[in-house]
């Protein structure tokens, strides 16, 4: 079984030649080729954590991981919403160039029902990754590591096919948006896939709100590590916390704050309760003798969402807008890196993001060699480990195809978002707030953003646009 399992991940790769497939590294984690657990938080803003600078909500277990390891300050999320970030994430390739580049799509795709919060469906069309996309399940796979996605993948579409267990993942236990009821309730659910097999959790069973999604992603992702702890393994725990509805039965943390709404309280409450479960897994990897040998990665997917308590709890720390929009606030997230060891204690003011992810833990894994042509992000490796690198002397990019574009070089960020506007500009180094738009006192830098912009978009079948059919 596990020689089949090995053959089939290998085949995805078609990139990497025979001989190179037989010179995958085997045997136990290493501290030069360590566990990866990549954990990802879903809308939180970059101002959710101590660390961060928040003074309102607890956070001591990410705040340790920050104190004893390296601190990005300037990391960018892949996109200003779900799908798209973690695709760029997935994929290495930033938002004009990857498969999916909105939640929904114009063309293509497949149909299904959309639900919101208050029971409402509407039918919309969702693009998902194609076999031919390599992941970096893929890319790990091949290069000896047994690999799980724990909870939210959310670039299956509407394709039951394109589960994380059919792009690369060995294992997967969460839930998808082709199978609409596999994380109802939310937050509390009584359905949730065990690869292909749709579970229940009968401890909620009747709309009980027993054991939270929280602690069911993390006693999923202890049980995994637990089974793998032989051999290399990528774990990518990707919790729902804390994405709206804000849905928690324990609010202790925050239970004196009299002038805290019930929505505040929550939405601080999934955040503290989420940095509870992530001390749980780093206290089991210790206790397995594993921490040494595992390098744990915490990020968010974007920004805080509109529902958020922004102004209250300062969740986007300042930055100029929120998530699904490319100001600062949308797209800038926070990123901790810690290993015993070997990853410093320091911050980092580089500036980097989601597509580097990729060829980062490709070097990191010894797999460069399985990585697919066309990415556009860098191996940032060496920062992890204390040495220095320019990361900054580069196009950053992002799109929303046909509404909102924007891009970073160096201190500068060039931006629109919304359609058919002109171009802002802003100078992040005096201005990290966006609030003086520069674009008309250096027309030459808007022009030449402009132009990078235009040569970074790369036509999407599922996005078309007028331009991308007119003569060349």
């Amino acid at each position: 079984m596990k020689k089949e399992r090995f053959i089939i991940c290998i085949a995805a790769v078609p990139i990497a030649s025979h001989a190179q497939q037989e010179n995958v590294v085997c045997g136990k984690a290493t501290p030069d080729r360590p566990n990866i657990v990549f954990i990802l938080a879903d809308d939180m803003g970059y101002g959710d954590l101590s660390c961060f600078g928040s003074r309102h909500v607890k956070t001591p277990n990410i705040d340790r991981l920050s104190e004893t390891g390296t601190t990005f300050t300037q990391c960018y999320a892949g996109s200003g919403i779900s799908s798209p970030s973690r695709c760029s994430l997935m994929t290495g390739k930033h938002t004009g160039n990857t498969r999916i580049r909105d939640n929904t799509c114009t063309a293509g795709g497949l149909k299904g029902l959309k639900i919101s919060p208050k029971g409402d469906t509407t039918i919309i069309r969702r693009a998902n990754l194609l076999p031919q996309d390599t992941t970096i399940a893929t890319v790990l796979s091949a290069s000896g590591y047994t690999t799980c996605l724990v909870n939210k993948w959310h670039l299956d579409g509407y394709d039951p096919g394109a589960a994380p267990n059919h792009r690369g993942f060995d294992e997967f236990h969460g839930w998808t948006i082709s199978t609409v009821h596999s994380n109802s309730p939310y937050y509390y659910p009584y359905y949730r896939f065990d690869g292909d097999s749709l579970i229940h959790i009968d401890e909620n069973a009747h709309d009980r709100h027993v054991r939270h999604n929280t602690d069911i992603s993390t006693d999923d992702a202890i049980a995994f590590i637990g089974r793998n702890k032989e051999r290399p393994f990528f774990l990518y725990l990707a919790y729902d916390a804390p994405h709206e509805p804000y849905i928690i039965e324990d609010t202790h943390w925050y239970d004196s704050q009299s002038d805290w709404s019930m929505n505040t309280k929550r939405y601080a409450a999934l955040i503290s309760h989420m940095d509870a479960a992530i001390g749980r897994l780093v206290e089991y990897l210790e206790e397995q003798g594993l921490r040494e040998n595992t390098l744990v990665i915490f990020a968010s997917d974007n920004g805080a969402a509109i529902q958020a308590p922004l102004e209250q709890l300062n969740c986007n720390a300042g930055f100029r807008g929120r998530k699904a929009q490319l100001y600062e606030g949308g797209i800038r997230v926070p990123m901790i890196v810690n290993q015993p060891g070997r990853v410093p204690a320091k911050r980092l003011e580089n500036i980097i993001y989601f597509p580097d992810i990729m060829p980062t833990l490709a070097a990191l894994a010894q797999g460069e060699r399985n990585l697919p042509h066309g990415i556009d992000g860098i191996n940032i490796l060496p920062l992890f480990y204390g040495r220095k690198m320019d990361t900054d002397n580069r196009l950053l990019y992002w799109e929303f195809p046909g509404k909102q574009r924007a891009a970073r070089f160096g201190d500068w960020k060039c931006v629109t978002i919304k359609k058919g506007a002109p171009l802002e500009l802003y100078n992040l180094k005096d201005d990290p707030a966006e609030q003086n738009d520069l674009a008309k006192k250096y027309p030459d830098h808007v022009r030449w953003f402009d132009e990078q912009m235009k040569s970074q978009h790369h036509p999407s079948e599922n996005w078309p646009l007028p331009e991308d059919s007119a003569p060349q």
